[in-house]
């Protein structure tokens, strides 16, 4: 591997593409993971504690949490009062705690962000906007755009965002690495902590740690997540793999924004995975604030047993465990909420197989379980329940490109 500087062409030909510094300075960690086993990096926190500490001071008012989000099913219904509603209403009934308004929301018809911010209010939704990071440095003409890079712009936005209550924007259209970019992403946090706003990267740079540093960053994409199935059958085709390797890459050094949970196919990009697979994403994946994809139809048509299970996942973890698998093949994964398990497996091969997962980390006791699992069809998710005691082997049948979750509690 060879590391460089950006290209000289990125961010629209602006900035030099090497770093300038008049007085000292530190240059970042460049850091490999490696163990005696895929635990080591699955598990690994390495990147988050090489960042320097907190400079924001009290964050208890960051919030970690799950939302809704209407662009992925419907690319215009972020400029439609009515549809964005919808939305609201959607992650009120999950008890998500948020809402995305993406895109050209600015130029809204039916009304204006002024009266989704109300209604939102009423129902007890926090709301994230969507901003175009440009400037100069991109060409991208969603709206809205020419703020996030004017620092008196910024600034005065992010004080009416607050007045609002607008608990976070998603800022997207970096596309370079550059200093002069790298800084942006920085005083951007910086701004949005002075008025209690949390901020999610798009179209970004990797995760280096700066939640840590800025606790407000909650996550970050750098990936090709779910949106690719809107438009790519290649993507759609291996994602059941490129699933699989992302847990044991991308999202080992920070949250990840990949948007999962997509149940309904685009005509283009038909899912190769099944519904069951697609629920263990919301275990596997890490993010600050989980925006699941799909549309508000799809998710009230899924059994009660999935809704209920959507409703309750957690967010933030207390610990998380390798159990078994490969990249691109399966991953069996646990997680810790409390004094409750979450265990998501999720196979990346083509054909069935049996998943005999070892839970001797539940230690002596007997534990309710429930599990979602495969059903006789790729979109049929069926519910196990069993009382499980210490020592007990399972045998769990998964379909091609299936996989299952489940809840263990004392």
């Amino acid at each position: 591997y060879q590391i460089s500087s950006p290209q000289t062409g990125e961010a629209n030909g602006l900035y030099t593409n090497h770093a300038i510094a008049s007085q000292s300075f530190h240059t970042p960690w460049r850091v490999i993971i490696f163990g005696k086993n895929l635990g080591t990096i699955f598990e690994s926190n390495l990147v988050h504690h090489l960042a320097a500490p907190n400079q924001i001071g009290d964050f208890s008012w960051v919030k970690p949490g799950k939302s809704s989000w209407s662009w992925w099913s419907d690319h215009s219904s972020s400029r439609n009062l009515i549809k964005l509603k919808k939305y609201v209403d959607l992650a009120k009934d999950m008890r998500w705690e948020y809402s995305l308004v993406d895109a050209n929301w600015n130029i809204m018809n039916g009304g204006t962000i002024t009266d989704l911010v109300k209604y939102a209010r009423l129902k007890g939704v926090g709301l994230s906007l969507w901003y175009n990071s440009g400037g100069p440095h991109t060409d991208i003409t969603e709206q809205p755009r020419d703020i996030m890079s004017d620092p008196y712009k910024r600034k005065s936005e992010f004080k009416k965002l607050h007045d609002w209550g607008i608990k976070a924007v998603k800022i997207d259209f970096f596309n370079s690495d550059k200093q002069q970019l790298i800084q942006l992403y920085q005083d951007i946090l910086k701004d949005a902590a002075d008025q209690k706003i949390m901020v999610v990267f798009h179209g970004c740079t990797i995760p280096r740690g700066w939640a840590r540093t800025y606790p407000n960053l909650v996550a970050m994409e750098a990936v090709r997540g779910a949106e690719q199935l809107n438009w790519d059958s290649k993507y759609a085709a291996n994602a059941p793999a490129h699933n699989i390797v992302l847990a044991f890459t991308r999202n080992v050094v920070g949250s990840m924004d990949y948007t999962p949970v997509t149940f309904s196919s685009y005509p283009c990009c038909r899912h190769a995975t099944t519904n069951a697979y697609e629920l263990a994403l919301s275990v596997l994946f890490e993010s600050g604030i989980q925006h699941f994809a799909d549309s508000d139809s799809s998710y009230r048509s899924q059994s009660e047993p999935v809704k209920d299970f959507l409703s309750r996942v957690p967010i933030v973890w207390d610990d998380t465990k390798f159990l078994e698998g490969y990249p691109g093949k399966s991953a069996i994964i646990a997680r810790r909420k409390g004094t409750d398990w979450y265990i998501a497996c999720v196979n990346g091969e083509p054909f069935p197989k049996i998943f005999r997962p070892q839970l001797s980390f539940l230690g002596n006791g007997t534990y309710s379980m429930t599990i979602l699992m495969d059903g006789g069809k790729g979109d049929e998710v069926k519910q196990q329940n069993m009382t499980y005691k210490a020592r007990n082997k399972l045998a769990i049948p998964v379909l091609p490109n299936g996989g299952f979750v489940m809840k263990v509690t004392r």
